[in-house]
């Protein structure tokens, strides 16, 4: 490109001047501007002077070109400032897992500013299979972020190619790292890139998709990551999830489909022009490898505007992201014959309820409405019920009529504290009814059947004409303490019509919810970098037993690496704190995380504070 002496640019071409006013031609200041289509990469830039004597030309060296969310010309501009700070700048923030009635969230580092990070994002695009087919093609195609967006998405999982991580959803993490034990992006991709991109072990759908927000917003490209709650892998696109359960309330693996109690990906910002500006916006992006899309373990773009008007003759797989927040369950009741005696059908527990971290603030923001037209907002999230129809529309089975039966949690599960639950049994007729009563809960992890059953209880109910019974039971810390950990309950309670032999059921899933490590920081106000600061992180003890543990502490930004504490047996109700102390590298707001891994259980305290490092 030739180089001016007017700073008049073009977004369209390449363009470069001379300051103008630098009149010292012995140190020259030269600005280049790429166009907005300029592909993402890396350059090298070389000068060219052209003199009397001839030409001559040096390497002057090399410089990255990323998307800009700040030009409106660019595919990814986006138009306000604080969204661009979120979803562009920032290098920390919130993940969303549990359930909705008992929403966790999970502290995560980005890492976009640590050392290495970068170039470790842009080697995910050099080693992926289409530039090693085609690198000028690819090079070519970097001007999309739509190709970008794509090609990240299946570098991300390993299952095609050289990618970051290898998925485990066993219980067995001896060959790598749990999914739990990540707390940021940067260990992650440095591992990779250090390893000659051999894919770090392991990951889960939420560190799929925190890595993969690292990699597009280090790319310039807007990104967050979403929680979908109940979320349906429906595998024969007929949006419906069948799930089975015994004549006892033991609900069985028998179904190929299955609901996650979440499902965690990403969306990223972007116009598409492939599909017209009606579909401009936020675009679905799942790096999980859990369907192959176009022959490779990807999903998306998919825009969520198609999602919520069911555009499924748009690309890209839009009917799976749509089955996803959006069939239908069929809860089949069978007997020890296998024979169905009891169904019903829940049309709000799917997609029940899709979000992400709030800009600018650490809360959750609900999105639901961006994806699905709401059926019933007044409907509750926190309870589940169950009528006996008139008559199956699955298998046809005949069921008898005339019951009701409600399964509600008193409160939010909490760690230490019993679960207690109201069990509400109607009989809607005017003739006396006896019923079989079965109480059952299992443990399961968040993407999988239940275990076996740790808690149940059966007994026999009278209901007169019309009459309708209250009942409250408990399960003990004691009782789900040693199987649950971090994983969820599912409670279920299934009726028998002993005059009919007919089965009704209602059940709920629900989390634990684990107290939390608090960490102060005094005087935050005079925090700058390279001035030492001093933190306090306490926990009391709720579990009705001594406990004991690993205290780990993380921030980037503020200092490298992990530092690690062991904590001595803690009495019942008793608080420990620990002294942290650091330096800050950088100005901005900084995540500060603690996680408290507690010995001979799964389960694992955590806490985060966010430290604002002021400018000198």
């Amino acid at each position: 490109m030739p180089v001016t002496f007017s700073k008049k640019t073009a977004s369209s071409s390449w363009n470069a001047y001379i300051e103008p006013n630098n009149a010292d031609f012995q140190k020259l200041s030269i600005f280049v501007f790429p166009p907005a289509s300029a592909s993402v990469g890396s350059y090298k830039l070389q000068l060219s002077a052209f003199t009397q004597d001839g030409q001559r030309s040096d390497a002057v060296g090399n410089f990255i070109v990323l998307c800009n969310p700040w030009c409106a010309e660019d595919s990814v501009y986006i138009p306000f400032e604080d969204q661009r700070e979120e979803y562009v700048l920032s290098d920390s923030g919130l993940l969303f897992m549990g359930t909705p009635m008992n929403l966790l969230s999970r502290p995560w580092s980005f890492d976009l500013y640590e050392p290495g990070v970068l170039e470790a994002c842009l080697d995910l695009l050099k080693v992926s299979p289409q530039h090693k087919k085609n690198r000028k093609r690819d090079y070519l195609n970097r001007a999309s972020p739509v190709y970008i967006s794509r090609i990240v998405s299946a570098m991300i999982n390993s299952e095609d190619d050289r990618g970051v991580l290898k998925g485990n959803w066993t219980a067995d993490f001896k060959q790598g790292v749990s999914p739990t034990k990540w707390t940021g992006s940067e260990e992650i991709l440095s591992l990779w890139a250090k390893s000659g991109y051999s894919p770090v072990k392991y990951g889960q759908c939420w560190v799929f998709a925190a890595v993969m927000c690292t990699v597009m917003r280090v790319l310039g490209i807007p990104c967050r990551v979403v929680t979908n709650f109940n979320s349906a892998h429906d595998t024969n696109a007929n949006l419906v999830i069948e799930e089975y359960y015994s004549e006892t309330g033991q609900k069985l693996n028998r179904s190929r489909d299955s609901i996650w109690n979440y499902h965690v990906w990403v969306e990223c910002w972007m116009s598409r022009g492939d599909l017209g500006p009606e579909m401009d916006g936020w675009q679905v992006l799942d790096p999980t490898p859990q369907e192959r899309s176009g022959g490779v373990f990807c999903c998306g773009p998919a825009p969520v505007k198609a999602i919520k008007n069911q555009r499924t003759d748009m690309i890209y797989d839009i009917p799976f992201v749509y089955a996803a927040v959006n069939a239908d369950v069929h809860m089949i009741i069978l007997s020890s014959q296998n024979q169905v005696v009891g169904f019903s059908k829940d049309t709000e527990k799917v997609g029940s309820l899709i979000c992400t971290k709030a800009i600018g603030h650490p809360r959750v923001q609900n999105i639901t409405g961006d994806y699905k037209y709401i059926k019933s907002p007044t409907s509750t999230l926190s309870s589940r019920s169950s009528t006996i129809s008139d008559r199956s529309t699955l298998h046809r089975a005949a069921v008898s009529k005339g019951v009701t039966v409600f399964l509600d949690l008193n409160k939010s599960p909490v760690a230490g504290e019993p679960v207690i639950f109201t069990v509400k049994v109607g009989n809607t007729q005017s003739t006396p009814k006896t019923l079989k009563v079965h109480l059952n809960a299992q443990a399961k992890e968040y993407n999988h059947s239940p275990t076996e059953t740790f808690w149940e209880k059966h007994g026999v109910l009278q209901l007169a004409p019309m009459e309708v019974k209250v009942f409250q039971e408990q399960i003990l810390p004691a009782e789900y303490e040693p199987v649950v950990g971090d994983d969820l309950i599912n409670l279920a309670v299934v009726l028998e019509d002993m005059a009919t032999h007919k089965w009704v059921l209602a059940s709920e899933e629900f989390n634990i919810a684990n107290p939390e490590l608090i960490i102060q920081v005094a005087d935050e106000k005079s925090i700058v970098p390279n001035r030492g600061v001093t933190a306090l992180v306490a926990f009391t003890n709720p579990f009705p037993h001594p406990v004991k543990g690993v205290l780990t502490v993380s921030g980037a930004g503020l200092f490298a690496g992990k530092q690690h504490f062991r904590m001595p047996s803690l009495s019942p109700g008793a608080r420990a704190s620990q002294s942290i102390t650091f330096v800050p590298s950088m100005a901005g707001v900084k995540m500060l995380q603690a996680s408290l891994s507690l010995s001979d259980s799964n389960i694992t305290i955590r806490g985060f504070k966010m430290i604002p490092v002021n400018s000198i």
